[in-house]
């Protein structure tokens, strides 16, 4: 079993490093998001040149004498190379596959749904008694060390990108506020947490409304932005945000690389077309973290 996972995603992988997708039949969405890497790709003059795959199955299912079902997770590693600078993306997939007599015959990523509606969180105006100054190298820093594990000094939930980056700022040297209000400002502590701390629409709107300690400013482009700034990301253009990442560097054409979790990903490519959560309807906010020390 696991053996059939690991020639399946070493094809993908050598798709995407010999240029050529190879269309799946059991899973489009896929087919197309690996069209839309290479088209990326292509865009930003960037090639793969080698990667690796690492499965681990995580539990099986006994759904008959014949059907089975695998979780597991696939650890993608790839070697990017654009002009002439060479940089590491990862990521890591959350997967289930379906077994008939041991065929596998259906390979999906594992679906986590946003936390349902909440009420948009207020930015609360009461004001530090210290001023706020963001140590953006810390926070890149902490983004870095902790993409791809859970910091046991947070809580944690199966839907993490917006805590994670919450985490991020934190230790950048942003200051909680609000508690203990969950619909005011931005704050985990004591097994309890602000919607703007853990969900991506919330802390959107935050960022939107916040004039005081951790606040920011949109920025009309991807390429307006620094290491420790935020994407937050609207895949049906639907007006609720699905999803947030934080820019951890940037690449040979002035582009956002990004880490986030849920999915977790390291030196992602920002605009997220190779994603089969990605619609052409998809909208973007991009947000500078400002502090005290911005210029007026």
């Amino acid at each position: 079993m696991k053996q059939k996972l690991f020639e399946l995603h070493e094809r993908k992988l050598q798709m995407l490093i010999n240029k050529k997708p190879i269309k799946n039949d059991r899973n489009d969405e896929e087919f197309h998001a690996f069209e839309r890497r290479l088209q990326s790709n292509d865009k930003r003059k960037t090639e793969i040149v080698k990667g690796s795959t690492t499965v681990r199955i995580t539990k099986i299912e006994d759904q008959s004498m014949d059907l089975k079902n695998a979780l597991y997770t696939c650890h993608y590693k790839w070697l990017n190379k654009q002009y002439d600078r060479f940089f590491l993306e990862e990521r890591i997939e959350h997967r289930k596959a379906r077994f008939y007599r041991d065929e596998l015959v259906d390979d999906r990523i594992v679906d986590f749904n946003e936390i349902g509606n909440e009420p948009a969180p207020s930015a609360d105006d009461q004001r530090s008694k210290e001023s706020f100054v963001y140590d953006r190298l810390a926070a890149v820093q902490y983004a870095e060390r902790w993409w791809n594990s859970a910091n046991p000094a947070y809580k944690n939930f199966d839907v993490n990108c917006t805590n994670f980056i919450s985490q991020c700022l934190h230790a950048g040297g942003a200051q909680m506020r609000g508690y203990p209000n969950r619909s005011s400002g931005w704050w985990m502590q004591q097994n309890n947490w602000s919607f703007s701390w853990s969900v991506a629409n919330s802390m959107r709107s935050f960022f939107l409304h916040s004039k005081t300690g951790l606040r920011a400013e949109v920025v009309d482009s991807a390429e307006q932005l620094m290491p420790g700034d935020v994407i937050c990301y609207d895949f049906q253009g639907d007006g609720r945000y699905d999803h947030t990442t934080f820019v951890v560097a940037k690449d040979q054409g002035n582009m956002p690389l990004v880490n986030a979790q849920t999915y977790n990903s390291r030196m992602r490519y920002w605009a997220y077309e190779d994603s089969t959560a990605y619609t052409p309807n998809i909208k973007y906010t991009f947000f500078r973290i400002i502090d005290d020390t911005s210029s007026k």
